[in-house]
């Protein structure tokens, strides 16, 4: 699966995405590493990205058609939490499930929205 982290996702968390088997885009020491939401948003819609995130501002776009968001909302972010939580969803929904669906990883509970066709 096509994956897009935001700056804030730990490494080990990018590292085991990529051992699981995705292909996993880490602008952290990139041009856009600080780029806005927006411009966030838009290239992982452009490169048909799942988009993994800690920021939950991005939920706002949960209407908009998308390859699936990640958002992880911690209490006490630690980036062990952060990437628990991230490897849990991600072996929870297969890449086809991915579409179109805005998941919120909690401390310790877990919310889904699906957008409408």
């Amino acid at each position: 699966m096509d994956i897009l982290v935001d700056e804030n996702i730990p490494l080990m968390s990018v590292k085991q995405l990529q051992q699981m088997g995705h292909n996993v885009l880490d602008i952290r020491g990139t041009a856009d590493e600080g780029i806005s939401d927006e411009l966030l948003w838009n290239k992982a819609c452009q490169e048909k990205r799942l988009l993994i995130t800690t920021d939950r501002g991005f939920a706002h776009y949960r209407n908009m058609k998308h390859h699936g968001l990640l958002i992880v909302s911690l209490r006490r972010p630690n980036r062990l939490k952060i990437d628990e939580r991230v490897i849990e969803a991600m072996k929870l929904f297969s890449p086809e499930q991915w579409q179109g669906l805005l998941v919120v990883m909690r401390d310790k509970a877990m919310s889904t929205w699906r957008r409408g066709k």
